[in-house]
Parts: structure tokens; C-alpha cells; sequence
């Protein structure tokens, strides 16, 4: 099985699709890694910078591939980081992707 990973990414769900399902095209589609096992993390009502949706968030196991940059445009480029020495500020949204992983917690009516 692949190292545990946690990736800040963001899309949405084509028609049809599962939650895994895009997952993993978002991770292909944003930095070239496949992923597995794929797991729920957490439910966020996400009312930050002026947009109000629902955010999914999972945790994955990390299968084959090195990150690379395939938007530019949104995405300065990829690092491994440490859960307890990541760099600030960091995306709201992430912040509770954290705190799920840390705590347990998976519900967040922001």
C-alpha cells in the first residue's frame, strides 16, 4: 500500500460521477499521481471568500507518480510537507481538512 497523502485540490463532480471517481481525475488532471483507497475525511459547508458550497474532503493512499505543475495558471507547485510544519497562510478550507485528520471530527457547518 502507498504512503498516506493529503491533497488540497478542488473541481467538480462531472455527471455521474462518484466521489472517488473524482478524486482521482481531479489528483490525475492536477498533478499527475494516481491515487487509492480512498477514504471520507470530512463535510464542510464552505462559506469563505465570497462562495458558499459543500466541500468533500478525503484521504488517500498515494499509488505511482511524482507531482507535477498541469495548471500553471492555479498552482505555483507541489511539496511534501510535514501535518505539524505546513506553511501559512493556508486555503480555510484546509483547515479543517486538517483538523478531520488530526481529530476525527468530520463535520464542519462553517
Amino acid at each position: 500500500m502507498g504512503r498516506a497523502i493529503m491533497l488540497f485540490l478542488a473541481g467538480r463532480l462531472e455527471w455521474w460521477e462518484s466521489f472517488k471517481e473524482c478524486a482521482k481525475r481531479e489528483t490525475m488532471e492536477e498533478t499527475g499521481i494516481e491515487i487509492q483507497n480512498i477514504r471520507f475525511l470530512r463535510l464542510l459547508n464552505f462559506k469563505f471568500y465570497d462562495k458558499h458550497f459543500i466541500d468533500v474532503g478525503v484521504v488517500v493512499d498515494w499509488k505511482n507518480g511524482e507531482p507535477r505543475v498541469l495548471e500553471p495558471e492555479k498552482c505555483e507547485g507541489w511539496d511534501w510537507y510535514d501535518i505539524d510544519n505546513l506553511p501559512s497562510p493556508l486555503y480555510k478550507g484546509c483547515v479543517s481538512a486538517i483538523e478531520a485528520f488530526k481529530t476525527g471530527k468530520n463535520y464542519f457547518d462553517a
